[in-house]
């Protein structure tokens, strides 16, 4: 009989206690080095390591210790650069695993000749040896010393392709070989049922599981849907709406956060430079936990709620968890 493990966080630094993760933004993009992404839109390369370094530094000082990035193998990932700036700033960073839309690839890309078993095997290899020195660039695969703390897949628009449902089975794989919580990027909120489904039906721990910008399809009963599988939600957009009189995401979160406490999470997705302030862009790092709390207090939403999508709830849901199957 295999021996229990105690949950914990794997950060690219080490484990931690899930208790020492503190106030964590479930869903960033913190580097991006040049790839084919950046080539396509020149707004997502964020490959300055000083100014991460001095963002998450003034992030820092506003209360963050924690963020989840949340780019996947091939596509601008640079675990080396994530370590250096969390040991800069003490913010604990996790990074992923997994393989993201076949749009941040070269037409023909590696990853979608592989069949599900040789995707999670490499899942599995960057979790338990170590992300790949070259991420996944070739011409080979050398495990570092950094290890990947969650898998990051994700789904199209309304539904799931075959590559992509083949995707989500080999994450189900190495969530059941590692016990790694997933991460989902969910096409403008759609196609939640579909990915929960797949990921359900291949055994997976759905309390481990986020399900990302549900808020960019923000039809609350739909939401509640979701929600009774006992999934996480990561809420992004707060930010991104137009209007100065409504935002549909600060109504989801009145809404359901106070029926659903353990459920829902809240990130910036900052994945472009004119998101950031220290590439010239805003609303910045710390918005969160500085003009988006100070609205929520105002709407009535309490510290303890508030407390609960911040700290405890990614602690929860991003620790590993006990193995179904022992890793070979």
């Amino acid at each position: 009989m295999s021996q229990l493990l105690s949950p914990f966080i794997r950060t690219v630094l080490g484990d931690i206690a899930p208790g020492q993760l503190g106030v964590c933004y479930a869903h960033e993009h913190l580097i991006i080095d040049p790839s084919f992404a950046t080539h396509t839109n020149t707004d997502f390369l964020l490959d300055d390591v000083s100014k991460c370094v001095a963002e998450l530094q003034e992030a820092y000082t506003c209360g963050v210790r924690a963020m989840v990035d949340s780019m996947p193998m091939a596509c601008g990932r640079n675990v080396h650069k994530l370590a250096e700036i969390s040991g800069k700033t003490g913010i604990h960073i996790l990074c992923p695993t997994g393989i993201h839309l076949a749009q941040y690839y070269t037409p023909g890309h590696w990853s979608t000749r592989l069949d599900e078993d040789a995707l999670a095997a490499l899942f599995v290899s960057e979790i338990c040896d170590g992300i790949d020195n070259n991420d996944g660039n070739g011409p080979h695969w050398l495990s570092g010393k950094h290890r990947a703390g969650l898998i990051k897949i994700a789904g199209g628009l309304d539904q799931l392709d075959d590559q992509q449902q083949a995707i989500f089975r080999a994450a189900a794989q190495a969530h059941c070989i590692t016990g790694a919580p997933i991460l989902t990027h969910t096409e403008q909120g759609t196609a939640a049922m579909e990915q929960l489904s797949i990921l359900q039906d291949h055994g997976v721990d759905l309390k481990h599981v986020v399900l990302s910008h549900l808020d960019r399809k923000p039809d609350s009963t739909y939401h509640r849907d979701v929600l009774q599988s006992g999934v996480r939600l990561e809420y992004d957009s707060c930010f991104r709406w137009k209007s100065v009189n409504e935002n549909p995401t600060m109504n989801l979160i009145c809404e359901l956060l106070p029926q659903f406490p353990d459920q829902i999470m809240l990130g910036m997705d900052a994945a472009r430079r004119s998101y950031w302030k220290q590439y010239g862009g805003s609303p910045g790092m710390c918005f969160l936990q500085t003009k988006w709390r100070s609205r929520m207090l105002d709407v009535g939403i309490t510290d303890v709620l508030i407390d609960q999508m911040f700290i405890h709830n990614p602690a929860q849901t991003y620790a590993f968890i006990q193995p179904k199957e022992s890793v070979q």
